[in-house]
C-alpha cells in the first residue's frame, strides 16, 4: 500500500545506487529520535531521494507524511570529501514489496545547505553525461 501526497518534481533526478546514513527525528519532545542506519537510495536529485529504508514502528507513517516526523541524511557520493547532510521530510512512503520489512520513502530536502545542494546537483549532471 502506497501513502502518499501529490508530487511535483522540480528537479532532473538520476537513477544510481548511493550509500545512505539516515536517522528519524521529531519536533515533538514525546518523540525520541533514533540513531543513524545505513540505507540506500537509487533516485537521486537536488531536491530530494527515493529512501529504502526500515520503519521502526509503522504508527511512524501518519507522522512522516504530516512533517511530524522528519529523517536526517547523510548521503555518500562517490568521490565526495564527506557526506551531504539534509533534513527532508516525507513525500510519500510504501512497502518494498520484497518481504524485507522495508518501505520506500520518497523524500523531499527541507533543509540542506546551497554547497550540498551544488553537490548534488553535479552528481546528478555528471551521472546524466556519462
Amino acid at each position: 500500500m502506497r501513502y502518499y501526497e501529490r508530487e511535483r518534481r522540480e528537479f532532473v533526478r538520476v537513477n544510481a545506487e548511493v550509500a545512505v546514513r539516515y536517522r528519524f527525528l521529531g519536533h515533538d519532545a514525546t518523540f525520541q529520535a533514533t540513531g543513524f542506519v545505513d540505507g540506500k537510495t537509487s533516485n537521486l536529485s537536488g531536491g530530494g531521494m527515493l529512501l529504502t529504508a526500515s520503519v521502526a514502528d509503522p504508527d511512524w507513517i501518519p507522522g512522516l507524511l504530516t512533517e511530524h516526523i522528519f529523517i536526517g541524511v547523510e548521503i555518500d557520493l562517490p568521490g565526495a570529501d564527506g557526506p551531504v547532510r539534509a533534513l527532508a521530510r516525507a513525500a510519500w512512503v510504501e512497502a518494498a514489496g520484497d518481504g524485507s520489512g522495508t518501505c520506500r520513502i520518497g523524500l523531499r530536502f527541507k533543509e540542506i545547505t546551497r554547497q550540498d545542494q551544488d553537490r548534488l546537483f553535479n552528481f546528478v549532471i555528471g551521472n546524466q553525461l556519462a
